[in-house]
């Protein structure tokens, strides 16, 4: 879907500010899906609300192939909370990474979120070789390219239905913490949420200038990638991305979390900084690998590091928070890159993001370097 949806709006024949406009109304979806579900969350039963959350991309994915018209496929992009980032931004990780810690200890917590993650990106490694199908289908069976495209987008919506039937068969998990709403979190939670939370917007909006689709967007008007060719290099990153969060639960053992979140992102930043540099789709590719086997170590020890600085009841409407102004940050940014593609360069996006991430590190390291989990207090 991420690799896809850009390159679709391009067939459909949207400019530039266009397309970031469609990516910016799947990030506000997908903002406005977590507030709610930081609102209604500790009232309702998180397996209703996870079969929910995967009917409405279907819903969106729906529209958005059947029509060309772009103030319906804006709609069609909010509605659905599109995955335009190859990873999901919206309200399902708020509740899975909210009852995950209940499942084991403290000394195991980064390690299950680690394999949350492996999972996750070799999902989507898969799928984003799913997104060489529409080439496949032209090359084979001579269909044109919207058609294929198109073929290729309706997959993905039955896809989120088998999703849906799978979270029908959730257990429920048994945990005597009753959740509490943001406004009730306790006095010494209060000040490390709000700094964590700005800073997450920090890094969030830099992200938002380097999403999947727009990423895909940038390989294939600076270098003329085809869609088989940047499906095959993002699939080859996710798989990179798999094996780097396991390194990272061995590396926070060791180093601590803030310290392994720090000094393997930031390098990640500087990295954007040499594919703009480069003439070579096949240096710039080497580049991009190379960041993907860096940029998600950070995850897995985000999402353990804020479970643990925060008491058990608080962790939903933590894990709300914290998810919700990540996604106003992905929002904000990929309407601000379509516009700084068609102004001032194709590249300029990528250089905002790193400077964005960058700034990011070094406060986040300044800021919490001395506030340790439990584990590594023992």
């Amino acid at each position: 879907m991420a690799v896809l949806v850009g390159l679709y709006c391009a067939r459909l024949g949207f400019s530039a500010t266009q397309i970031g406009g469609v990516l910016s109304a799947a990030l506000w979806g997908a903002a406005l899906a977590a507030f709610i579900t930081l609102v209604i969350g500790p009232r309702l039963p998180e397996r209703a609300m996870l079969v929910a959350l995967t009917g409405l991309p279907m819903l969106g994915g729906a529209v958005l192939i059947s029509t060309d018209a772009f103030p319906i496929v804006l709609v069609a992009a909010f509605v659905g909370m599109l995955n335009i980032h190859g990873r999901d931004r919206g309200a399902i990780p708020i509740l899975e990474q909210a009852l995950f810690p209940a499942t084991t200890t403290d000394a195991d917590r980064t390690r299950v979120f680690a394999w949350y993650n492996v999972l996750l990106d070799s999902g989507y490694a898969v799928g984003g070789l799913f997104a060489a199908v529409p080439t496949l289908l032209e090359s084979s069976f001579g269909m044109a390219p919207l058609e294929a495209l198109r073929l290729a987008l309706a997959a993905f919506c039955v896809l989120y239905f088998a999703a849906a039937v799978l979270y029908m068969r959730l257990p429920a998990i048994a945990d005597d913490v009753k959740p509490v709403g943001i406004s009730e979190l306790s006095p010494e939670s209060r000040p490390i949420v709000t700094k964590i939370s700005l800073l997450f917007l920090l890094d969030a909006f830099g992200g938002g200038f380097i999403g999947t689709a727009l990423f895909a967007y940038f390989f294939a008007e600076k270098y003329g990638a085809s869609a088989a060719t940047i499906a095959i290099l993002f699939s080859a990153g996710r798989v990179l991305s798999a094996f780097s969060h396991l390194a990272a639960a061995w590396l926070a053992k060791r180093i601590g979390l803030v310290n392994t979140m720090v000094f393997t992102h930031a390098p990640t930043s500087f990295l954007l900084f040499t594919i703009v540099a480069t003439d070579s789709f096949a240096w710039a590719a080497f580049f991009f690998l190379l960041r993907e086997a860096l940029n998600e170590m950070d995850v897995p020890t985000r999402q353990s590091y804020v479970m643990a600085v925060v008491q058990p009841h608080e962790r939903l409407a933590v894990s709300g928070i914290t998810n919700l102004v990540r996604s106003c940050g992905w929002a904000l940014a990929p309407m601000l890159a379509g516009v700084m593609m068609q102004r001032f360069g194709i590249g300029v996006p990528l250089v905002a993001a790193g400077v964005a991430k960058l700034s990011y590190d070094f406060l986040l390291w300044r800021e919490f370097r001395r506030l340790k989990a439990p584990e590594e207090m023992e």
